[in-house]
């Protein structure tokens, strides 16, 4: 078995549901926000999911890389192959759903928990293949997502860009994104710790592989201050092997320290530095990469491909979930362009909101450090909520 007695309990601790003996789901941060009416992830800025109708989940917990920014400190298995008991699709399917479901309802009666929202928590309608782990290790992967389009459940799927023929495979999905942590081999080794020796071949064919895929794509960069957040127009050439739809960029997450995770919060970039950089991409491709939305509270930026995604001087950069379903189930074959909506005012780039939804509450833990009161609010206590503004 992928999950031993210890992995297990360690992985249970840290609030995860494992889901037979090689998946996981856990209940995002975000999607207690919105259960709270307190606002959505990036996700919900960018591409207009429910947040509170998000599932985040993996089959796979096992990877191939080591990441210095891994979250999960490293208590995942790690392995090149797929070597361990297997579970059916549908099985993996109604065990995540059910463990989702279950962690939902712990949230009835936690104070500010919308009644509506929890109901419609409920009936989840996006999936997040994302949770830890690299999901497309998981052999049946395309049957898992066949599975989660039954149901009419969209698939949000990322991979660390070592399996370049589990992409190359892989069925119609709703967006399909590719970690890229760095822009040459050297500084992949160091960030990723890949376990393949030809982890740059890997690499590179993983992002060819997205210039043939009809469906949306994204470059997913995360930046590393002092690791791999120096040189734009590296990215900005790597930008020619996939043609990606999307290039989203983020500031990394301190996770705290721990023995396998050599950074520091001085390795975490501000919103500006990571807005800096996707200025500096757009500009090294004469803007063929226009700055089309942000979410500065998650720190993270999107750019867009102009061709695609500016219609009639407006950002599309949202999706029509159902129509993409309605598109997946004809069995023709179909492009990004015909399931995208218009991106709504207060998420694109520049936006005195920020991407924070004006129809959310926006909600500031109160800081009893005096030297953060001072400098979020004039020395003032803050309040523990105000309106949006």
């Amino acid at each position: 078995e992928m999950v031993t007695a210890t992995v297990r309990a360690n992985l249970k601790k840290q609030g995860y549901t494992v889901v037979g003996t090689h998946s996981g789901v856990k209940v995002c941060r975000w999607t207690k926000s919105m259960l709270r009416g307190r606002g959505g992830c990036y996700k919900h800025a960018f591409y207009g999911i429910e947040s509170h109708r998000c599932m985040e989940a993996t089959p796979s917990l096992a990877c191939a890389n080591k990441c210095t920014f891994c979250w999960r400190h490293h208590t995942n298995p790690v392995g090149k192959e797929w070597k361990w008991q297997q579970e059916p699709p549908e099985e993996i399917l109604e065990g995540a759903l059910a463990g989702h479901r279950g962690m939902v309802k712990q949230m009835r009666g936690v104070p500010g928990v919308k009644p509506e929202r929890l109901a419609e928590a409920m009936a989840v309608r996006h999936c997040a293949l994302s949770l830890v782990g690299e999901p497309i290790m998981y052999p049946e992967i395309n049957a898992l997502c066949d599975g989660l389009h039954r149901r009419r459940i969209s698939t949000f799927l990322v991979t660390n860009a070592q399996f370049p023929e589990r992409i190359e495979a892989l069925r119609p999905i709703t967006q399909l994104y590719v970690s890229v942590d760095a822009a040459n081999p050297e500084e992949l080794k160091a960030i990723d710790r890949p376990l393949f020796k030809d982890f740059w071949e890997r690499f590179t064919r993983s992002l060819r592989s997205l210039h043939d895929k009809q469906q949306r794509t994204v470059y997913r960069l995360t930046l590393v201050r002092g690791w791999n957040a120096d040189d734009a127009s590296q990215y900005a050439d790597l930008l020619d092997l996939g043609r990606p739809d999307f290039v989203e960029i983020k500031g990394v997450t301190f996770c705290g320290d721990t023995a396998t995770n050599p950074l520091t919060m001085k390795n975490v970039p501000f919103h500006e530095e990571v807005k800096a950089f996707g200025e500096a991409i757009s500009a090294a491709r004469g803007g063929e990469y226009g700055l089309a939305c942000e979410h500065a509270h998650s720190c993270c930026i999107l750019l867009a491909r102009r061709d695609k995604f500016l219609v009639d001087g407006r950002w599309h950069t949202w999706i029509d979930y159902e129509r993409f379903q309605d598109l997946v189930h004809a069995g023709k074959p179909f492009g990004s362009e015909e399931y995208m909506l218009p991106t709504p005012d207060w998420a694109v780039w520049g936006a005195p909101e920020g991407g924070f939804d004006p129809k959310e509450t926006r909600f500031r833990k109160k800081r009893n450090h005096p030297g953060k009161a001072a400098k979020t609010n004039g020395g003032a206590p803050p309040p523990a909520a105000s309106p949006a503004s």
